[in-house]
């Protein structure tokens, strides 16, 4: 039978019928079998368990964070990467999903047979690059066209982005992650047969005001001899993981703590033109933006936290803490 709830009145019904013979009970779970019945399509094969792709979608979520971190400081600009889906589809449906020009990179995995494919969408390359020769992030998707200097730059970056993946995968095993093709073709790249199993984890991904994809696709073939890995019950079952011992992350919290940062107070900031600044001269006043009755801004390793008033304190210019610092555009009274 369905899913559904029956009524008090269709029970009733049902009893009934079954009671004065109109509805035979073989006849009845004969059909509940056949209902049971679904349609497989071997060509969509479904090579992985639920609890295996979580484990997979964990491990990127991981990646996802060290990525962002790793093109925030080389982009220095605002970056968010997380992971949107994961997916298991046969490698020829993934093909033919991505743009037709896109960019491509194909990377060897040892000691992991196979290959594992990084493609990121040209809007989120495009606006690497720019930002990487000096500009504002802003993206403009000529792949076809890409020059030899751009394709270098590219894979450069990529390459020492794709290198964090072997941090994600620690816990797992040691991989060596290494770029051996950049391609900017789909049609071009033929890494399994077009039927074979393919894991593709899609990554959100915002660099400035740019949005697009990042999608690692990693082949059944590369996955196939740790896969038993990838279930909860070896994580919770092996004794060889490693885990921290009490006297290690008391010594860890020791070390943070002893951690020397810088604190910066900022009394304000001024613009002014290049003609200006080239004919300072000693006694003149720079206008600040910011009124002296207003907050300072309190900064703990160039990251805002506090914000504060200045003072004196035993002869010395200091600062009083007021409040923590919410961020965005709140105003302080």
């Amino acid at each position: 039978m369905s899913g559904e709830v029956l009524s008090q009145n269709e029970i009733d019904a049902l009893l009934s019928a079954l009671s004065t013979g109109e509805m035979d009970a073989d006849e009845l779970k004969k059909a509940e079998q056949e209902k049971k019945v679904k349609v497989y399509d071997f060509k969509r094969a479904l090579r992985f368990s639920k609890d295996q792709i979580r484990s997979l979608t964990r491990m990127h979520d991981n990646f996802a964070r060290i990525l962002t971190t790793f093109f925030s400081a080389q982009l220095r600009t605002f970056v968010q990467i997380s992971v949107a889906s994961t997916d298991q589809v046969p490698y020829e449906e993934f093909i033919r999903s991505i743009p037709n020009m896109t960019v491509l990179n194909v990377f060897e995995v040892p000691p992991l047979d196979g290959h594992v494919l990084m493609e990121v969408n040209p809007n989120i390359a495009y606006a690497v690059l720019d930002r990487l020769l000096g500009g504002r992030g802003e993206s403009v998707n000529h792949v076809e066209g890409l020059t030899e200097i751009e394709t270098k730059i590219m894979s450069n970056v990529f390459e020492r982005a794709f290198e964090n993946y072997r941090e994600a995968w620690v816990n797992l095993v040691e991989i060596d992650p290494l770029m051996t093709n950049f391609e900017v073709n789909p049609q071009f790249l033929q890494m399994v047969s077009p039927n074979e199993t393919v894991v593709v984890i899609s990554l959100d991904t915002t660099i400035g005001e740019t949005t697009g994809m990042i999608n690692i696709c990693i082949p059944h073939v590369v996955l196939e001899p740790i896969i038993p890995q990838l279930s909860v019950h070896y994580w919770m079952q092996n004794p060889d993981r490693k885990e921290r011992k009490p006297e290690e992350v008391e010594n860890l919290q020791n070390r943070i703590q002893k951690a020397e940062v810088s604190v910066v107070s900022e009394l304000g900031g001024a613009t002014i033109t290049i003609e200006d600044f080239l004919a300072l001269a000693n006694g003149d006043v720079i206008e600040l933006e910011k009124s002296i009755d207003e907050p300072l801004i309190v900064k703990v390793g160039d990251v805002p936290k506090f914000i504060a008033q200045p003072g004196k304190m035993n002869k010395k210019m200091a600062v009083q803490i007021l409040d923590d610092f919410k961020g965005g555009d709140e105003e302080y009274e």
